[in-house]
């Protein structure tokens, strides 16, 4: 029924609202391409400030890792409490590119402040807060825009190519962070200042370019809330929303990882903000041919894989090698991890989903997705403060493996899509 009805609905007035739909055939599509240019321009900001910010807390600022784990919960999972909020209202308003752009300037306009804030962490948290609202409100609305831009059999592609250009920007993010303190030695208001800039950019490449047509004909019932979350009395969508949930749980933050390797290497805090684009370098590589595995193949395998890879990220630390080859190997399997995953759960999840509920639908999963990776900073933070890291990371590696085998169970397999003819 569930997916019966989700197909007959995005069938109904599809055409009415994009003419164009009906013939969307294997092609990305621009609205991909063009919110691929915004995300590649907002992940570029956004990666200066995440490549240098363990350094400057936990270095600069002297926290200790269980107060870094608070922030980096705060970070990475604060979103989880407004990406309903935005998903939702992208889907009531039918106004998807509008919430996301509004997601857009929040983040944009916050990143002084991290500079003003000072050594205040409560000033911190509050700039981090609003950031990462920012990503909260936009993010759902901007993978409904993909998702609905392009037809079932090719999710995995599309989510693929605008994920490799968000990548395009972490890649770069990190790159002009080092090379502000490089040359202006403790440069941080700098990063903060350019980081601005860019983001700036990004909301206006945004408004420029991105397609503003709504997602439902006009005068269409819009859905509520309570319809929203009815998506949750749906099994198929239940179970990935709890194996989505609990992986999260078990996921830590890249900065924690990136200051085991730094700790492990004795590497030059220089060299810190590098040390993210070997995952980013791997991740551009893999996310446009992982996600047309993905749709050739079935989503669930590659999905769980990748997850799989993030364990063995976990256990490099643990192993008795040093060097290049522990360098390597860990942000090898950090990029495998989000090529396989990030985009790969949108397009497992978004064929199921009604489209006048896309945005809400998505919002719900990456929700939960975000509350767990919440919880995770935090308890792996503490773990390592009173136990030492590698005991925090052996746990962390059990507890994923575990995590893991139970969201096997609970991902059925999706039934294959029949491919549009190109």
């Amino acid at each position: 029924m569930y997916l019966a009805g989700s197909k007959a609905r995005q069938d109904e007035g599809s055409t009415a609202v994009h003419p164009q739909v009906g013939r969307r055939a294997a092609g990305v599509g621009s609205t991909a391409i063009a919110l691929g240019a915004v995300s590649l321009l907002t992940d570029l900001s956004s990666e200066m400030v995440t490549a240098v910010l363990p350094l400057y807390l936990v270095i600069g600022l002297g926290m200790s890792p269980l107060a870094f784990g608070f922030l980096d919960g705060l970070y990475n999972g604060v979103t989880a409490f407004v990406r309903l909020l935005g998903g939702h209202l992208a889907d009531r308003w039918s106004q998807h590119k509008l919430v996301a752009g509004i997601g857009y300037g929040l983040s944009a306009v916050c990143k002084p402040f991290l500079l003003l804030s000072g050594s205040s962490t409560t000033a911190l948290s509050a700039t981090l807060a609003i950031d990462r609202i920012g990503k909260g409100i936009r993010t759902a609305p901007r993978d409904a825009l993909i998702s609905l831009s392009v037809d079932d059999a090719h999710q995995g592609r599309a989510f693929g190519v605008h994920r490799a250009m968000d990548t395009a920007g972490a890649l770069m993010g990190p790159l002009v962070a080092f090379a502000l303190l490089w040359f202006v030695a403790d440069a941080f208001d700098a990063v903060f200042m350019v980081s601005f800039c860019v983001a700036t950019l990004g909301v206006i490449v945004l408004i420029a370019f991105v397609p503003g047509r709504k997602s439902m004909p006009v005068g269409a019932p819009r859905p509520t809330l309570r319809e929203t979350l009815g998506l949750l009395a749906e099994p198929k969508f239940r179970r990935l929303l709890i194996a989505a949930t609990i992986l999260g749980l078990a996921t830590i933050g890249d900065g924690f990882l990136y200051l085991g390797l730094q700790e492990r290497l004795q590497l030059d805090v220089a060299f810190f903000p590098l040390l993210p684009l070997g995952s980013a370098l791997v991740y551009l590589l893999l996310a446009v041919p992982m996600g047309k595995l993905a749709d050739r193949i079935g989503r669930r395998l590659p999905f769980l894989l990748g997850n799989l890879a993030l364990v063995g990220a976990y256990s490099t630390l643990l192993l008795p090698i040093e060097g290049p080859i522990l360098l390597v190997m860990l942000l090898a399997l950090l990029g495998i991890f989000y090529a396989a995953t990030d985009g790969v759960l949108m397009a497992l999840a978004g064929p199921d989903i009604p489209r006048e509920r896309r945005a809400g639908g998505l919002a719900l999963l990456q929700t939960g997705q975000a509350t767990g990776r919440l919880f995770a900073a935090v308890m792996f933070g503490a773990a390592w403060t009173f136990w030492g890291v590698a005991t925090a990371l052996a746990a962390a590696a059990v507890v994923l493996l575990l995590v893991l085998i139970a969201a096997a169970v609970l991902i059925r397999p999706e039934p294959r899509v029949q491919e549009v003819a190109e």
